[in-house]
């Protein structure tokens, strides 16, 4: 079986090193640019690409100027490093098309566990149409929830909400990032609306609900205990 291929484009040889080396660790063949150019290069060459990560600043061409270029022609699932973590520019990338946003400086560790994460989400839309952790069965399809076989009615942002977390297991999950995937960027609303959902999602799961954990100051993380 071929290799999942995945393009680190950034300027710093000594970073692109340290992702590929942990990319590759996990089984991923990774492909290097250091610059946007060299960048589009790799990706007009090799078709098989499955997932680019981006830095955001670079010479001759941005991350900025690559990312809108590879939408014009692609979906591919997009990982965009900034050194930066100004709002603007998270919001600039969301409407870009940008599918995950990682600032620098970053655990390798958990890069690799938002690469997975992506690549789940993007051939989940072609492949798994019920997804499971722990007795608990997704149904995206049919939009229904069962709990050791026993089904949960579940408001439809409770429903999207779980999914996102069951999703993203083991990934630690920003209100502002929730917010984003599961109310959509253009929700003008707070963190008490997710806190909300989450307090009665809980409540809804019985035992399970523990699964989904409180990062203080930041947000939720699922996982199975």
């Amino acid at each position: 079986m071929d290799k999942v291929k995945i393009l680190v484009v950034d300027d710093e040889e000594r970073m692109r090193k340290l992702v590929r080396d942990f990319l590759e660790k996990e089984g991923y063949e990774v492909l290097e640019a250091a610059d946007g150019m060299e960048a589009m290069d790799l990706f007009y060459k090799d078709k098989d690409i499955a997932l680019v990560i981006l830095d955001v600043m670079m010479p001759k061409m941005d991350g900025w100027q690559v990312l809108r270029e590879i939408r014009q022609t692609s979906k591919v699932p997009v990982i965009m490093l900034t050194a930066r973590s100004e709002e603007r520019d998270e919001l600039q990338g969301f409407e870009l098309g940008v599918d995950e946003y990682v600032s620098k400086p970053f655990s390798p560790k958990i890069l690799v566990a938002r690469v997975n994460a992506v690549l789940r989400r993007s051939s989940s839309g072609e492949e798994e149409e019920t997804i499971r952790a722990d007795g608990i069965c997704i149904d995206k399809v049919a939009h229904q929830v069962t709990i050791d076989g026993k089904p949960i009615d579940l408001s439809y942002k409770e429903f999207e909400l779980l999914t996102y977390f069951v999703e993203n297991q083991g990934i630690a999950l920003s209100r502002e990032k929730i917010l984003n995937n599961v109310w959509n960027y253009d929700y003008f609303g707070d963190a008490r609306t997710i806190d909300t959902h989450v307090k009665k999602l809980r409540s809804k799961l019985g035992e399970k609900g523990n699964y989904i954990k409180t990062i203080w100051g930041m947000g939720y993380k699922f996982e199975v205990e």
